[in-house]
């Protein structure tokens, strides 16, 4: 049912703290576009216009955030909950430490500083210095290190900067013995680090043409080719090393042997892992690019090599992925080599490191981590304390050491050095966070989906808390583009378990806790299955008498925004609030702008009828209905996010306040000078959970019914 395309907008109201809510009027234009027949209305297509290039857009969106921030002002909780979380982060964050050129590097913030600070130090036991400290490259934080890469030698680094989160990156290049930065600027870099040559001469990188101006930040990127930089040199004298102008959806990977024998280029056309791989023999200045892997079928990611030999993670005959190794002057399948075969637990990763491959598996959405020699056979599994997710163990060939952090939902982060011959973990840190862990219990349930899916989820909460259907839940969840959801330390879950909430994560399909089957289950046709997944988790914690409709909220962010507004859509009767972050919600244009182009391996497309057919039943825009009450909503973006624009969230917000028949308030909240997500500064973090708390929890706890 389409009622809302011959709707138009009025001034809606609705109760706030003593206060009448109302919300702008937005113009509804008479805009209609045709899909396989079916006409489908798009009343508020103006608001996808850049709001950096539209008066119009950048009116709306200020008119809108003085009713959200008005109102979000006046929660009753609000203030003291920014002050609790201003408490919570202040506590030092440190990365796990990683070795490059010979020295040791790792990430550090104080605690309220807006961006981490890059340190290095000689030996561990060396006093660190400060190699980089983004927060002196803007007033407001929100000038960010979007990357780093190390030269082999130790003499330089190169690093990309990014502006208020922007994709788009530029490489700088420091010598870093001195801490000089160079005059080398390289522009127009996305989805692509930096590769040094083994002389450290210069490096390759991933580049496309410049935008035309007034497009950088809406337009499709296409024909991405790779350069090599000299070192000291301006971008202009750049050498063109690949480029495929006949395919100009393409994209690469960029990597060297530690040899310095090859370069290794990873093609890729979408979010699905299916590669085809080149390389090029760089004791030849004139060899040419040579196809390893030539069709996109399978996953090919190299993770190192020896002479000739390449060892790749691949999906090939391997839904849950092997290693492999493929000697390139012998290429023909009949000659490769399987070292680590596929296992019941999916293989996330493996990284060679003191001639061991060490292999970073799932086990129910948490880290199994099971170390092997260069023949394949088990060594030893990592040990840690308990529920959790481990990150790190990089490094090179040659090391004997390597780093890993640890944490969970309770947990904060501990750092440890891993020595690979031994198999001793050593803690280095751990987070001095304001809390007690042993407060907390984390448990890991599994129930049942519309299907018949048994999946997996973690619930958390302080000991003591009573099942009787009353408290405040916060349940999250995500589920695409194979990501797993694992157990990690947020404060911000932290502040909302503290104050007695429960705190919930699903890990449905189309994320990556099970393997490829289980992503694909949840992908273009079968996208249903994600929101049916959410709807039984929400359904199990209320049966289960953790919380209520009345005392439950929902929130994503990404995919996990249209995530809840699926969910919220499909079942408003189900949740108290509902909050989704920087989500794609109009799932007929997703790919029209910047990087949706790549979501279609994931989502399909409108271009295709019976994906159209799929998309267009599930699209939070084209499924708000007159007449519904809705949840208490807070939609939350960015102005400046140039990976899912901000039109997709000023659309859904826009539609919401149009068609919502009910008193709770459906807000936009939009931040200013930040993007999707990576790089925002910690003050815009802390306010910006501060406000998402404080709604959920005046919504699932009747603070507002008790005080109108």
């Amino acid at each position: 049912m389409r009622q809302f395309l011959m709707m138009s907008l009025i001034a809606l109201p609705a109760l706030a703290w003593a206060a009448e809510l109302e919300y702008p009027v937005t113009k509804r234009v008479d805009h209609t576009d045709i899909y396989h027949g079916v006409t489908v209305a798009d009343p508020y297509r103006w608001l996808e216009d850049d709001v950096r290039e539209s008066d119009d857009v950048a009116a709306w969106v200020e008119s809108q955030n003085e009713v959200t921030f008005a109102y979000l002002k006046a929660l009753p909780e609000r203030e003291a909950i920014e002050e609790r979380l201003t408490e919570l982060w202040d506590y030092e964050k440190y990365s796990a430490p990683f070795k490059r050129g010979g020295r040791y590097y790792f990430s550090k913030n104080d605690g309220l500083q807006n961006q981490a600070v890059l340190y290095v130090q000689d030996t561990l036991e060396d006093e660190p210095r400060v190699l980089i400290d983004p927060n002196e490259w803007s007033d407001d934080g929100t000038v960010a290190l979007g990357g780093a890469a190390f030269s082999d030698d130790g003499k330089y680094l190169a690093y990309g900067v990014a502006d208020a989160g922007s994709d788009w990156y530029t490489w700088r290049v420091m010598e870093i013995e001195s801490g000089k930065v160079l005059d080398d600027e390289i522009r127009w870099v996305k989805y692509s680090g930096a590769e040094w040559a083994a002389d450290s001469s210069g490096f390759y990188y991933g580049r496309f043409d410049e935008p035309e101006e007034g497009e950088e930040f809406q337009s499709l990127t296409f024909n991405q080719k790779v350069f090599f930089h000299k070192v000291d040199t301006p971008q202009s004298d750049d050498v063109l090393v690949y480029e495929r102008p006949d395919e100009p959806e393409w994209g690469f990977g960029v990597d060297a042997t530690e040899d310095g024998r090859y370069l290794v280029l990873t093609a890729w056309v979408g979010t699905d892992d299916r590669y085809r791989v080149m390389y090029k023999d760089l004791r030849d200045p004139s060899s040419k690019m040579v196809d390893l892997i030539d069709t996109f079928e399978f996953d090919y990611s190299i993770i190192g090599s020896e002479g000739s030999i390449f060892f790749f993670i691949t999906s090939n005959n391997a839904p849950k992925k092997r290693l492999i190794a493929i000697d390139v002057e012998k290429p023909e399948p009949a000659n490769w080599r399987e070292l680590i075969p596929e296992q019941e637990e999916p293989l996330r990763g493996v990284s060679l490191v003191g001639d061991s491959f060490i292999a970073q598996y799932l086990k129910d959405a948490k880290s199994q981590i099971i170390v092997h020699d260069m023949e394949g056979k088990r060594l030893r599994e990592v040990e840690f304390p308990g529920i959790g997710s481990a990150g790190g163990f990089g490094g090179k060939r040659e090391d004997t050491e390597t780093f890993y952090s640890f944490s969970s939902f309770a947990t904060p982060p501990s750092t440890y050095r891993y020595d690979v011959a031994t198999g001793e973990s050593t803690l280095l840190r751990r987070a001095a966070v304001d809390c007690d862990s042993d407060d907390y219990i984390v448990t890991q349930v599994f129930y049942t989906s519309k299907d018949g899916t048994r999946v997996p989820m973690f619930i958390t909460h302080k000991e003591g808390v009573e099942l009787n259907g009353q408290n405040p839940t916060l349940l999250y969840g995500y589920g695409g583009f194979n990501i797993p959801m694992t157990p990690g330390f947020s404060i911000s879950r932290l502040a909302w378990m503290e104050r007695g909430g429960v705190y919930a994560v699903a890990n449905l399909r189309g994320g990556g806790e099970y393997g490829e089957k289980w992503h694909k289950a949840g992908t273009k046709l079968q996208k249903q299955n994600v929101f049916d997944d959410f709807i039984a988790a929400a359904e199990f914690l209320i049966s289960n008498k953790y919380c209520s409709n009345k005392t439950l909220a929902i929130q994503g962010g990404s995919n996990g925004g249209l995530l809840v507004g699926a969910a919220m859509t499909q079942r408003p009767d189900l949740f108290a609030a509902c909050l989704p972050a920087v989500g794609v919600m109009d799932m007929l244009r997703f790919h029209q702008f910047t990087a949706g182009r790549f979501w279609v391996d994931d989502y399909g497309s409108a271009d295709d009828p019976e994906e159209f057919e799929a998309i267009f039943n599930y699209s939070p825009y084209h499924n708000i209905n007159p007449d519904v009450a809705y949840p208490a909503t807070l939609v939350t973006t960015a102005d400046t996010d140039d990976r899912v624009v901000p039109g997709h969230s000023f659309k859904f917000a826009a539609m919401l306040q149009c068609q919502h028949d009910g008193d709770a308030p459906v807000l936009i909240r939009i931040e200013t000078r930040a993007g999707h997500g990576a790089g925002k500064p910690t003050a815009k973090l802390i306010e910006e959970a501060a406000d998402q708390i404080a709604f959920a929890w005046a919504h699932t706890t009747n603070i507002e019914t008790q005080r109108r």
